[in-house]
């Protein structure tokens, strides 16, 4: 470190923001991050709320601030804001004081070292709470500005790389969805023929010329409404089933992959979060790689996704999986949906903690189309699932790289030329 390096405790690097607002004083659209929001531990937002959500007095925060979940301090819920915005007062907003780069202090708070160390000094029991005035006087190194600038650049390629797969797999549920949408909501397919804007031989966008032929060119009355000709009135029960793989606790590998209600982001196609199943006291459902989950527990909060791993799940997610291969698309595309949320939400029972259940689920109506319209939308979809699946892995491939990194460069043990030269020749 060649002396360069100086000890300086923590509370003069930091400075925590204590600006409180009423939601009611920001705009209904302002930006809302509750720990909810934050991953646990892959120093990513999973998403985000809006002011209208909530009630109570919450922390303004600012464009780059860090935001530090103080609540269980263990879970490592640190994220760097990507916009201006309110977050709940059990989140730390922290800027870094002169002579120290943001995006140091970012990592150096993300540090393991650093969580464990607020982990002790945290007060409360059941609900364990960091405290500012204790991690203030741990000492940390810092080194010059140039060098923590160099650090971060490092640790922050490797984050925008995630990012940036997050952001195509948002882009490919977004098109997955609009062509849902068009497909079996709007029905364009048919109305586009009824038009005579889709013509035998043409492929429009979402309409290939060879599937001219799956789809009928007049609507027809139903209980629905207007639905295709030839469609009939379905349930989510003739389609999918819930295979329902109870396992006690011991009968878990405690190295399966674990997933809870809190690693499911809200409307999420892409669950990239989960923990381990060490530990685990109660009995949980199995799934499969490939099969849809369901947050039961407070539907309205519109959890679902599809499983990337094989694991065990908490036993208020519902395990769903199409009765064949060919529906999974049109299977995803409704549980996944707006209108599919609002019922069970509408159906569930309890006034605290509202569930719905598979039975009411299974009940859900709409417009079924013939399987070989089903096959053509899997198919097309298909690929698109298997690139946000694969993403995952890679986000969580970096993930582990950078934070096998983060130590070593926030410490000094390892030289940025050093780092520099491993990440040139790593393939990533």
């Amino acid at each position: 470190m060649g002396g360069e390096w100086r000890q300086v405790a923590f509370g003069d690097c930091a400075v925590l923001v204590r600006e409180t607002v009423s939601p009611s004083d920001v705009g209904d659209n302002t930006p809302y991050v509750g720990l909810e929001h934050i991953g646990e531990g892959s120093l990513s937002l999973l998403g985000h709320g809006v002011a209208s959500d909530v009630t109570s007095t919450k922390a303004r925060f600012q464009r780059g601030d860090i935001l530090f979940g103080k609540l269980r301090p263990y879970f490592r819920k640190v994220v760097r804001a990507p916009f201006d915005g309110v977050c709940s007062t059990d989140i730390w907003v922290v800027r870094p004081s002169d002579n120290i780069e943001a995006g140091f202090l970012f990592y150096l708070m993300a540090s393991q070292e650093f969580v464990d160390f607020a982990t002790r000094g945290s007060e409360g029991t059941k609900m364990p709470r960091a405290k500012w005035e204790f991690v203030s006087r741990i000492d940390k190194l810092i080194p010059p500005l140039p060098e923590q600038r160099a650090i971060a650049h490092i640790l922050g390629t490797l984050d925008d790389k995630i990012d940036l797969l997050r952001r195509m797999n948002q882009t490919l549920e977004q098109m997955a969805r609009a062509l849902f949408k068009s497909w079996f909501v709007d029905f364009e397919p048919v109305r586009a023929k009824m038009e005579g804007r889709w013509k035998r031989g043409q492929s429009l966008p979402g309409l290939p010329a060879h599937l001219y032929d799956l789809f009928p060119d007049r609507l027809m009355p139903s209980e629905l409404g207007e639905i295709p000709e030839g469609w009939e009135v379905g349930t989510l029960g003739d389609v999918a089933e819930n295979p329902r793989r109870s396992i006690q606790p011991h009968e878990i590998n405690s190295s399966m992959p674990y997933i809870a209600l809190e690693h499911m982001p809200k409307r999420c196609i892409a669950l990239s979060e989960w923990g381990g199943a060490d530990g685990l006291e109660s009995n949980k459902f199995e799934f499969k790689r490939g099969e849809l989950l369901f947050g039961k527990l407070r539907p309205y909060f519109h959890k679902v996704g599809v499983a990337p791993v094989d694991g065990v799940c908490s036993t208020d997610i519902v395990v769903v999986r199409p009765r064949k291969s060919a529906w999974f698309g049109f299977v995803l595309g409704h549980v996944s949906s707006t209108a599919f949320v609002d019922y069970t939400n509408a159906g569930s029972t309890g006034t605290k903690m509202p569930r719905t259940s598979w039975r009411d689920m299974a009940r859900y109506q709409f417009a079924l189309p013939a399987e070989p319209v089903a096959q053509a939308f899997t198919e097309l979809t298909i690929p698109s699932i298997d690139r946000i699946i694969a993403g995952i892995h890679e986000s969580r491939t970096l993930a582990a790289l950078r934070d096998a990194l983060l130590p070593k460069l926030i410490s000094g043990e390892l030289r940025v030329k050093d780092a520099e030269r491993f990440l040139a020749e790593a393939p990533v």
